[in-house]
């Protein structure tokens, strides 16, 4: 017996839609740098503030003097791009990337810096263009250019895929076994 997943481009893309929506705005990842508990109490660079001096407000700003924490939105080159940034922290999702990283002021300029999962290299250090609370604008050195949405003030990009599947595919299997055991132990 042969299994088949059955799969449309609009099914693919607004899954990995809202699964990489999901994963950022629950603050999904972690680091995998070996360094966890190591400068815990140091304070870290934010875009409001210097590395170590303990100025900083954590919420970080941009071009603008608008914070940066929230969770933003865009569509770039017809992609959907999420990211999430608390206390100078920043999560992003983008094209099947998952970076983690932090907002910063490096010398009066608000930057971005991030390091991808997978090595990717599009989008992992940016400067803050513009930021006016309601709109992100950063630019990456890997030449893309991200115009976010405020998602907290309630706002999303235009853009974004709203032809979803309202109906379970037609082709589905129906020769599935029916023998399965139902006397499985559970956790508890």
């Amino acid at each position: 017996m042969r299994k088949q997943l059955v799969r449309t481009g609009s099914t693919t893309t607004g899954l990995a839609v809202a699964l990489t929506l999901a994963l950022t705005l629950t603050g999904c990842g972690g680091s995998d740098s070996g360094d966890k508990g190591k400068g815990d109490s140091t304070p870290s660079a934010t875009a409001s503030g210097d590395a170590g001096s303990g100025s900083g407000s954590g919420s970080g700003s941009g071009s603008g003097g608008a914070s940066v924490d929230g969770t933003w939105a865009a569509v770039t080159d017809g992609k959907p791009v999420a990211m999430s940034v608390t206390s100078g922290k920043v999560s992003l999702a983008a094209e099947g990337h998952l970076c983690e990283g932090e907002a910063m002021d490096m010398g009066g300029e608000s930057m971005v810096s991030l390091k991808c999962a997978d090595g990717d290299k599009d989008r992992t250090m940016g400067t803050i263009e513009s930021n006016d609370g309601k709109t992100l604008v950063v630019s990456w050195q890997g030449g893309k250019k991200d115009s976010f949405t405020n998602g907290d003030t309630g706002g999303l990009p235009t853009g974004l895929p709203s032809d979803f599947p309202t109906e379970l595919p037609k082709d589905l299997p129906t020769d599935l076994p029916t023998d399965l055991p139902t006397d499985l132990p559970t956790s508890r």
